[in-house]
C-alpha cells in the first residue's frame, strides 16, 4: 500500500514504505524526548507498531510532588507523517535539529507547546539483539542526541517555567522489542531478568553518554559509551565528522536505595582516577510515559481513538510493584570541574547479584550482597 513516503528515495526493502519486512508483530518504532531542570521533569512518547495496526502516545510531568500523565491510543495512519494520536503530536521541523511537540489535554491537567532543539550529534548506539532459544526477544537500534528546550507548560492548572538551560535529551530506537501484550506460544525458557542502565548527561561544553545492559551476574551483553561535543554553529549531527569520541571500558557503580529498585546515587568510573558522579534529584516512573503500565502499555490495542489521564503523588509511587520498578532520575553530574544535569534509567527486573537482588521484584538489601 502507498503513502507519501514512497515518494522519497528512502526504500530499504522492495516493500512500500508502510510495511515492515519480516512482519514480527513486535515491530515498533518510537520516538521518546524528556526535559528537566532539577525541580520539574517531564517526557512524551509516540511510538507506532505497524504489524499490529496501533500508534500510541503518552506525556507526563512530575512537578510539584504529583506525576500527571496523559496516554492516547488509535488505528495507525498510513501515512507515517502524522505524527500525532489524539492529544498528543510530535513535529519534525529539521531532521536532527528542531522538533516540536503538542499536548492539548487540558481536561487531564496538561497542555504543552514545546521546542527541542539539538545541542549535540545525534549518536547511534550499537544494535541490541537478544534470543530466548529460538526465540526474538530484541533487535533494535537507538539514536540519542542531547536537546535543549523552549516553550510553555501548564500541569495541574499551573505554569510550568521553562527556563533557560533545560535540559533533555530525544531519543529515536526502533526495531523489534517485546510488548506486554506477548505473542502466543511457548512460556519462555528462562526467567524474566533485565538490567538496563542508561544516563544521557548534559554539561556546558561537553555530553557524556552511557548505556549497559547486564546478565543476572553482571556481565555486560551489549554496552556504550560517548563523549559528545555541544554543536558549533553549522555543526554536523550525523555522519562522520560529528567529533564524537567513543569510550571503553566505563564502569558503573550504584548505591541502591535499602528496600527498593532504584539509586540513592551512582558513580560512572571512566578510567583511572576519572569518575562522574550522580547524584538523584527526582524520580519520574516510567509508567507515565506507558512503560509497563497496566492500562496503557505500549503496542495494545483500545479502540480507534481511546484517550485517558492519570494523576499520582510521587511518594505513593515509591514501591516495588513492577510498573513502578523502570524508573528515570534527574541527576545532578559532577565530572570533576563541570556540574552538569542528567537522567540515570534504572530497570531491574528479575535476579541481579551485584545488587543483592534474588527474586523478581525484592528490594535491595541495606548492604550489597547480604
Amino acid at each position: 500500500m502507498l503513502t507519501p513516503f514512497d515518494d522519497y528515495p528512502v526504500h530499504q526493502t522492495p516493500l512500500p514504505v508502510a510495511h515492515v519486512e519480516g512482519g514480527h508483530p513486535d515491530h515498533y518504532d518510537r520516538f521518546w524526548f524528556n526535559g528537566y531542570d532539577g525541580e520539574m521533569y517531564f517526557a512524551l512518547a509516540l511510538g507506532l507498531y505497524p504489524n499490529r495496526g496501533i500508534i500510541d502516545a503518552a506525556f507526563s510531568v512530575v512537578h510539584a510532588d504529583v506525576q500527571r500523565s496523559v496516554f492516547a491510543s488509535g488505528r495507525i495512519p498510513l501515512d507515517r507523517t502524522e505524527t500525532r494520536v489524539g492529544p498528543i503530536s510530535v513535529e519534525i521541523v529539521e531532521p536532527l535539529r528542531v522538533n516540536r511537540i503538542r499536548v492539548d489535554a487540558a481536561e487531564h491537567g496538561l497542555v504543552a507547546d514545546l521546542t527541542a532543539v539539538a545541542r549535540t550529534p545525534a549518536y547511534e548506539e550499537p544494535r541490541t539483539t537478544q534470543h530466548d532459544g529460538t526465540r526474538l526477544l530484541t533487535d533494535s537500534t537507538r539514536a540519542t542526541q542531547m536537546v535543549s528546550w523552549t516553550g510553555q507548560l501548564t500541569a495541574g492548572g499551573e505554569d510550568v517555567r521553562i527556563k533557560t538551560g533545560t535540559y533533555g535529551t530525544k531519543d529515536r530506537s526502533w526495531g523489534v522489542r517485546g510488548l506486554v501484550d506477548r505473542i502466543p506460544g511457548a512460556p519462555r525458557s528462562v526467567a524474566p531478568q533485565v538490567f538496563f542502565l542508561w544516563a544521557p548527561l548534559n554539561f556546558a561544553d561537553e555530553c557524556l553518554h552511557y548505556m549497559v545492559m547486564e546478565d543476572e551476574a553482571g556481565n555486560p551483553w551489549t554496552d556504550t559509551a560517548a563523549v559528545l561535543p555541544v554543536l558549533a554553529e553549522g555543526g554536523s549531527v550525523f555522519g562522520p565528522d560529528t567529533g564524537i569520541r567513543r569510550l571503553r571500558g566505563v564502569r558503573h557503580q550504584v548505591r541502591w536505595a535499602p528496600g527498593l529498585r532504584r539509586s540513592n546515587g551512582a558513580a560512572l568510573i571512566l578510567g583511572e582516577g576519572e569518575a562522574v558522579e550522580l547524584e538523584p534529584l527526582l524520580t519520574f516512573r516510567m509508567k507515565g510515559a506507558g512503560y509497563l503500565h497496566p492500562t496503557w502499555a505500549h503496542g495494545r490495542w483500545h479502540d480507534e481513538l481511546a484517550v485517558g489521564g492519570e494523576a499520582h503523588k510521587v511518594a505513593e509511587l515509591d514501591v516495588l510493584a513492577i510498573d513502578c520498578v523502570h524508573v528515570q532520575q534527574v541527576v545532578r553530574a559532577t565530572w570533576g570541574g563541570r556540574v552538569g544535569l542528567g537522567v540515570l534509567e534504572q530497570a531491574v527486573i528479575g535476579p541481579y547479584r551485584p545488587g543483592g537482588f534474588r527474586d523478581l521484584l525484592d528490594g535491595a538489601p541495606s548492604a550489597p550482597g547480604v
